[in-house]
């Protein structure tokens, strides 16, 4: 199916960015590193990514700004995430997130963590639209690039008014509002509303990007007949299935299907995203690799053996060891 979406093009204070891709893969907290977003560009080259959700206070430390460093060297764009209650701090760290080589500043209201939340950042945000109306405001005059904002359909379905929300950001200068149809009270919990993102993007004129449940090419195709969005996010439906931003794009654009990757395709893969994870991170590597290979180990013959013994793994040598032999047996 031909949905014929056309590019998005987003005007900046003074620079102007077009996203050519459709399908868009969320920031997420753990995930979205630059390991993973290699794998997802693999099968979607022009699809926007993100950085993992950054804490505005934490580019003054050294792990904060790790994950925004060398952005302009990556092969596609890349959104740099963040949140904060604070227009200040948040200025401050748009500017050097696009200093970094940021492709747009995104600003999260919609993340429920309960740490996040009660201190007044991400879905915090959505209980003082005053609050958020101004940040916005504070980062759109501080940068040059595009900002946009993630958000949901309120705190709780009785304060919920995800159209009078999205038009304060709009008019405070938000150039794209990417919309998860669920409140922060449901969490992931629930199923999310598409009605609620159609009359979002009804009562908008800047795009709007639909979030929530999108986790197969068929509920993708759903998704824009009932919102009419200007484009799709994808999030927890890519955990061990990076090919699926591109499966999506493929399908949304009529051109050649992409195959789910076979047994071996994967094993390869998850020894891949190990071995860089190793590189960049020591032995770390292992700790942040397991939640990958958990997700990853799945569809196919004595994925849920290999993956109790990828888990349960002490050393990365370990880790390697059992792959390598993995493939050595489907080798044969």
């Amino acid at each position: 199916m031909n949905k014929n979406l056309p590019a998005i093009t987003l005007a900046g204070r003074g620079v102007s960015r077009t996203i050519h891709c459709p399908v868009m893969q969320s920031p997420l907290a753990g995930v979205s590193d630059q390991v993973f977003r290699g794998l997802v560009r693999r099968w979607a080259p022009d699809a926007l990514l993100f950085t993992e959700m950054i804490n505005a206070s934490c580019l003054e430390l050294e792990h904060g700004r790790s994950k925004i460093k060398n952005l302009s060297q990556e092969s596609g764009p890349v959104g740099v995430q963040l949140f904060d209650h604070r227009p200040q701090a948040m200025v401050d760290a748009a500017r050097r997130a696009e200093q970094s080589g940021a492709f747009l500043i995104d600003i999260n209201m919609g993340c429920p963590v309960k740490k996040v939340a009660r201190k007044g950042g991400g879905s915090g945000l959505l209980k003082d639209p005053d609050l958020a109306e101004k940040i916005v405001i504070a980062v759109t005059n501080a940068v040059q690039i595009p900002v946009t904002v993630k958000m949901r359909l309120g705190w709780s379905a009785q304060s919920s008014d995800p159209v009078g929300f999205a038009l304060r950001m709009q008019s405070a200068g938000a150039q794209l509002i990417t919309l998860h149809g669920r409140t922060r009270e449901q969490g992931f919990s629930g199923t999310a509303d598409w009605d609620a993102v159609y009359q979002v993007k009804e009562a908008l004129s800047i795009p709007v990007i639909a979030n929530g449940d999108v986790n197969s090419t068929e509920n993708a195709i759903k998704c824009l007949k009932k919102t009419g969005a200007d484009g799709i996010m994808i999030g927890r439906g890519s955990l061990g299935s990076p090919w699926l931003v591109g499966q999506i794009n493929a399908a949304l654009k009529g051109l050649k299907v992409i195959k789910t990757p076979n047994h071996h395709e994967r094993i390869k893969l998850i020894l891949e995203q190990l071995q860089s994870l190793l590189q960049i991170k020591g032995d770390h590597g292992l700790l942040i690799a397991r939640k990958h290979m958990n997700w990853s180990c799945k569809g196919f013959p004595r994925a849920s053996q290999l993956r109790e013994s990828l888990v349960t793994a002490k050393t990365p040598a370990k880790a390697i060891m059992i792959l390598e032999d993995e493939l050595k047996l489907l080798n044969q």
